[in-house]
């Protein structure tokens, strides 16, 4: 029997990349039986997609906004499971607009952590979407996804209801991710702008990244992290040189853009004693493990950089090539 079997799910963020495979695969029945599932989110064209694209009687949406306190206490009202997604997550447009990052990004989970705590709501369990780029953070994106993660882990404290978070890289072909704009580019016929060909990002396909989420979700305890093992990692050059794939396109060098890393963190050497083994994932815990370490060094993806072969093959299985 799943956790989500007979369950009420709530996605904020719903209708974006993550949310809409989630969608799909609670819908397919692989993963449970859930009684409803609710989409929070602004936007209603997207909304409306979806809508038409999985019609089902368990779907329900909701037009809100994580910011909106009163929006959030509603929803979360109804909800056994909370599953928050909903974020400002382009770098650029965090680092120009760091009030409104803070505002979604931190204000959203504060929200949703006050509407279990002093509303009529009692999920069972509430997990947060987290990011590498909270490991070590340099940027203000990183910044909230970090202050997120400390708020979720530490509403814990008298709480009957269970807060874990999720963390993993770029979502393949997410809209936070850099191969949008490498296709768009590509389909313009001009050129491919790679910050530094040697930057590394660890890459996530959105099978991984709902398989997580639902590993979390049945078997995570209160204020652990869930981060999937072996993921793979590439430059920046190979993702540009794979997605061009031999046409006759220019890539132009720009530099490393401001508040950029060159390589990102999963898992910090602060954390590696924190660190357990579970089912096929690392569980950062919140206090210090008694058995040797699970991992020696930090989880960095300049040590996971796969073969531009392989890259090719993973884009091939997910369709962008």
């Amino acid at each position: 029997m799943s956790n989500t079997d007979g369950k009420r799910i709530l996605i904020t963020g719903g209708t974006g990349s993550l949310g809409t495979a989630l969608v799909q695969r609670l819908l397919s029945g692989k993963n449970g039986n859930p009684s409803s599932i609710t989409v929070f989110s602004r936007g209603e064209a997207r909304q409306h997609e979806m809508r038409m694209k999985y019609p089902s009687d368990k779907l329900h949406f909701v037009i809100g906004d994580v910011r909106d306190y009163q929006a959030v206490l509603g929803v979360v009202a109804n909800a056994d499971i909370v599953i928050h997604t909903a974020a400002l997550k382009h770098l650029k447009t965090c680092e120009d607009n760091p009030i409104e990052a803070v505002k979604t990004n931190v204000g959203g989970a504060l929200n949703i952590i006050q509407a279990v705590k002093e509303g009529n709501a009692h999920p069972e369990v509430v997990v947060g979407v987290s990011t590498d780029k909270a490991c070590l953070p340099t940027n203000i994106y990183g910044a909230t996804k970090f202050i997120q993660e400390r708020l979720f882990i530490s509403a814990n404290k008298n709480s009957a209801t269970r807060y874990i978070c999720v963390r993993y890289g770029n979502v393949i072909a997410s809209q936070g991710s850099v191969i949008p704009l490498f296709q768009r580019q590509i389909r313009n016929g001009g050129t491919v702008t790679v910050t530094d060909p040697s930057m590394t990002r660890f890459l996530v396909s959105l099978n991984v990244a709902v398989d997580t989420l639902l590993a979390a979700i049945e078997t995570a305890l209160p204020g652990e992290i869930y981060i999937p093992q072996n993921l793979p990692a590439a430059t920046v050059g190979d993702i540009a040189t794979t997605l061009i794939d031999y046409r006759d396109i220019t890539v132009e060098i720009i530099g490393i853009q401001d508040r950029e890393k060159m390589h990102e963190i999963l898992i910090t050497y602060e954390e590696i004693g924190r660190t357990l083994e579970r089912n096929g994932y690392y569980v950062v815990t919140q206090e210090r493990q008694p058995q040797p370490a699970i991992i020696s060094t930090e989880y960095i993806s300049k040590d996971h950089v796969i073969s531009r072969g392989q890259l090719r093959e993973l884009f091939k299985s997910e369709g962008l090539i």
